[in-house]
C-alpha cells in the first residue's frame, strides 16, 4: 500500500468532501501505485483533514481525461484547460471511500514538518 499527502486548496477540498468532486488530477503519475490519499487543505486551514480511497487512476490526452471525467470534476473546463496548456499526457485519480478527520490533524501527527508544494509519499 502507497499512500501519500495532496495539498490541496480549501475550495476544492470543500467539492471533496460534498461529493461534487470525485478526481483529482495532476501532471504527472506517480512513480509508486498510490492506494490512499490524504488530503491536506492549504491555507486558510493548514491541516489535514481526510483521507480518500483511490478507485482507479485515469491517464491520457487531456481531452479524453477531461470527457471521461467532467461529470465528477468539481473544477470548470477553463480551468482544467489552463491546468493542462501545453501538455500531451493528463493525471486524474478517482476518488472512492472517504474519511473525515473531525477534528481535522496537524501535519505534525503524520511526522510531516511541511506542507508539500504538489504532494509526497508518506510511510506506510
Amino acid at each position: 500500500m502507497c499512500q501519500i499527502l495532496l495539498s490541496i486548496k480549501p475550495e476544492y477540498v470543500e467539492h471533496i468532501l460534498s461529493g461534487n468532486k470525485r478526481y483529482e488530477y495532476r501532471k504527472q503519475r506517480c512513480k509508486r501505485t498510490v492506494d490512499k490519499i490524504l488530503i491536506y487543505s492549504t491555507h486558510p486551514v493548514k491541516k489535514i483533514v481526510a483521507e480518500v480511497s483511490v478507485s482507479s487512476i485515469v491517464e491520457s490526452s487531456p481531452w479524453k481525461v477531461w470527457e471521461l471525467t467532467k461529470e465528477f470534476s468539481g473544477i470548470s473546463k477553463e480551468f482544467f484547460d489552463s491546468y493542462y496548456k501545453g501538455r500531451e499526457k493528463a493525471v486524474a485519480f478517482e476518488l472512492g471511500d472517504l474519511k473525515v478527520y473531525d477534528p481535522p490533524l496537524p501535519l505534525a501527527f503524520f511526522g510531516v514538518s511541511s506542507a508539500p508544494q504538489s504532494f509526497i509519499y508518506l510511510p506506510e
